[in-house]
């Protein structure tokens, strides 16, 4: 297990896997790209967006203004909220059904489209294509999550070429907020390169086939980027409103809280209750598999995102790392009996996929972690200071939304 280079202002590594630069001053790439939140106009670039929506807007009124993809988590409150209410557009809202929702996503994706007035397609894979999928990408990538980033990303651009509508309207861009990939002056855009070698690991739906034998063109044909003459047929862009707007998670999700009842439930493994409440894999057995294969898990995120807007320090940060990064997983059983596996199965395959660059096996079935965190300072875990923080994120319900449990893997609605 090698010395790995650490942002001395977050707690990023140098082996981000998005691609992260270390300047001279020992700051990292992302860090750098952050400043600029507090040196651009705010108001000069929300002009530059309302110049750039301007031509989309349908003059028949017979057609939407614009894609936007939404989840009963993350983001999608806000983006709808400056769509709908302050950009004044009419949106299709486009979602993809993981089929690992919890009631709660079930309940927020009802109530987001309920509370904005917004019409609504979800697309459902069949299940046993997605199962046949999640096992076939769990042993080669150790990821468990491809269908849903698969899905995720490619429904939406399906849905502007079926639908004659240009423009689709992203939230933030991972790669500028995490590790500065690009400056938010670029305005970069939505891309199939990108969506390819950072949300698909490298792998597009066709290589699926060429790769396993137990998955067939039925399995995949719903995964596949339209082609481009087709995208070029209706002139599909996406853009992301980070660009042009001051993103800021925490607060923008404590808006929506307050404006439009946005619910939230508590998770083991990170202190931030506002993301991915929608699903329990993400932030269970998905952040495991992170943390085996990168020595960091969300938790990191989220504690680099709170140092960098000044809500906390460096070496607070990094004691809520501490506590909750090798948190025990809670809904591993819920996922075992949707894919048909036992426990010790899937602890075996996920094994497969620890990355020796962070972990030693000292004995049989016992492991020895030496991960960015342990590397970014010699600190303790904070019981006292971990509870501080989380009461700082407000948590107003649970998973279990109205007492059902397990995923739900169709969800009526709500109420």
């Amino acid at each position: 297990m090698s010395k790995i280079q650490i942002c001395r202002r977050c707690l990023y590594p140098a082996t981000h896997p998005l691609g992260l630069i270390i300047d001279d001053e020992g700051v990292c790439s992302g860090c750098r790209i952050h400043e600029e939140k507090d040196q651009l106009d705010w108001s000069c670039r929300w002009r530059l967006l309302e110049d750039l929506v301007a031509p989309y807007r349908s003059r028949s009124g017979q057609n939407y203004d614009c894609i936007v993809p939404v989840s009963g988590a993350s983001d999608s409150y806000f983006i709808v909220h400056l769509v709908k209410e302050r950009l004044g557009l009419n949106p299709l809202l486009v979602t993809y059904n993981k089929y690992f929702n919890t009631a709660l996503g079930i309940r927020n994706l009802a109530n987001l489209r309920i509370r904005f007035d917004c019409d609504i397609l979800i697309q459902n894979v069949n299940p046993l294509s997605v199962k046949r999928i999640t096992r076939a990408s769990l042993r080669r990538f150790g990821s468990m999550y491809w269908h849903c980033l698969a899905g995720q990303t490619v429904f939406p651009v399906q849905t502007s070429v079926r639908y004659g509508v240009p423009l689709i309207i992203w939230g933030a861009h991972q790669g500028l907020e995490q590790v500065g990939m690009f400056s938010h002056e670029h305005e970069v855009e939505m891309s199939r390169r990108y969506r390819k070698d950072h949300d698909l690991m490298g792998c597009e739906a066709d290589d699926l086939l060429s790769i396993f034998d137990t998955l067939r063109e039925d399995d995949i044909w719903q995964y596949r980027y339209p082609e481009d003459a087709e995208l070029n047929a209706v002139g599909t862009r996406g853009i992301y409103l980070g660009n042009y707007v001051r993103w800021d998670p925490k607060a923008q999700h404590e808006q929506m809280i307050a404006s439009y009842d946005y619910r939230t439930a508590r998770f083991n493994r990170t202190f931030d209750c506002y993301d991915y409440v929608d699903c329990y894999n993400y932030m269970d057995i998905h952040d495991q598999l992170k943390l085996y294969k990168h020595g960091y898990s969300k938790v990191t995120d989220h504690a680099s995102r709170e140092i960098r807007y000044g809500r906390l320090s460096r070496e607070e940060a990094l004691r809520l790392v501490h506590a909750h990064e090798q948190a025990p997983l809670q809904f591993d059983g819920n996922f075992c009996e949707w894919l048909g596996v036992d426990r010790r199965g899937l602890q075996f395959i996920m094994n497969q996929h620890r990355n020796p660059a962070f972990w030693e096996e000292e004995a049989p079935g016992r492991w020895v972690f030496n991960g960015s965190s342990l590397q970014a300072g010699n600190v303790e875990p904070d019981v006292v200071l971990a509870a501080s923080i989380d009461s700082a994120f407000v948590a107003n319900d649970v998973f279990e939304y109205g007492g059902r449990k397990g995923y739900v893997t169709v969800g009526r609605g709500y109420p």
